[in-house]
């Protein structure tokens, strides 16, 4: 499938290169940025695919995550895709911040009418990634993927690791939902893709649930939680850690939205302990919060995560 390039710009040493292809997944153009590092001028590099979250597109994380900077170094190509389709003109979809458009939360929704199009699980796992592989395959190292994400990134990255074992090298996140069948934001999109009547479904979607049934091999989950300015004595604590792992994951408690119960790391944590997963890794960061900023001061810490498991 033929790829569009809008723009090509110079960063680190690398080009970050603005996209676009007509998905047949969305049923629509969808807009996505990949940034190819030096390295990738003379041999195939590794990909790590970032997963933005609420009201985000591909280029919030590309203009201001500074992860192009750690991944000029390491030489790991970094995919930006969107969202959400756009412009599919169901009805509603552009009412609310947290449904809809930029909000497609990584799922197939097979509620009506949003089933006709909002296939985000099924254009990140499969169709984007073929696209991206065909049009650059002197470039790009199809073997060797990694994903991470922020926020309803966050909750994608987890939940797509875990529901694929093996087709990632690596996960990572950074203020994740991580228990979305609990949370507003979960309640509100399960709701609207799959329907009130469909717990199970809403289940396979939530980091939480399927840690318990986790049966792909040791994890190494580090997450980082923002603290307040005074934390609660657990802060800055690491919890259990397993360096064979591969699964990181970054929380700021100085996060509004931690606060307000949407991202409900400690029961992505009572859930492993109880499954008897030893690699999970909680750092609570004190006063950083849900934006960008927090993203750049620990984007290198998850290429340099990323890095250990694409060229092990």
């Amino acid at each position: 499938m033929s790829v569009t390039t809008t723009a090509t710009i110079a960063s680190f040493g690398g080009k970050l290169l603005k996209l676009s292809h007509a998905a047949t997944t969305t049923k629509c153009e969808m807009k996505f940025n990949l940034y190819l590092p030096p390295q990738a001028q003379t041999q195939k590099v590794p990909v790590l695919i970032y997963l933005s979250g609420l009201t985000c597109t591909a280029e919030n994380c590309s203009e201001k995550g500074f992860f192009q900077h750690g991944a000029s170094k390491k030489g790991i190509a970094v995919l930006y895709p969107d969202t959400s389709p756009r412009g599919l003109n169901i009805q509603g979809e552009d009412d609310a911040y947290d449904f809809g458009s930029g909000a497609g939360f990584y799922v197939d929704a097979t509620k009506a009418p949003y089933n006709a199009g909002y296939n985000m699980y099924s254009y990140v796992t499969e169709e984007l990634p073929k696209t991206v592989f065909d049009a650059f395959p002197d470039q790009l190292d199809a073997s060797r993927v990694s994903i991470t994400g922020h926020s309803m990134g966050g909750h994608g990255a987890l939940t797509l690791f875990l529901r694929n074992p093996g087709k990632y090298k690596s996960v990572s996140a950074f203020a994740p939902i991580t228990n979305p069948t609990n949370c507003p934001w979960g309640q509100k999109a399960f709701s609207g893709y799959f329907g009130d009547d469909q717990q199970d479904k809403w289940k396979q979607h939530d980091a939480t649930e399927l840690i318990k049934k986790w049966a792909g091999g040791p994890l190494d989950i580090l997450i980082d939680v923002v603290c307040a300015a005074s934390p609660q004595p657990s802060c800055l604590q690491l919890t259990i850690y397993d360096p064979k792992s591969n699964l990181i994951h970054a929380q700021g408690t100085g996060d509004n939205f931690y606060k307000q119960g949407q991202l409900l790391p400690e029961n992505f944590e009572a859930a492993a302990r109880d499954a008897g997963i030893n690699g999970l890794n909680i750092r609570y960061q004190p006063d950083y919060d849900h934006s960008y900023y927090t993203m750049a001061s620990f984007a290198d810490d998850h290429i340099e995560h990323a890095a250990k498991y694409l060229f092990a």
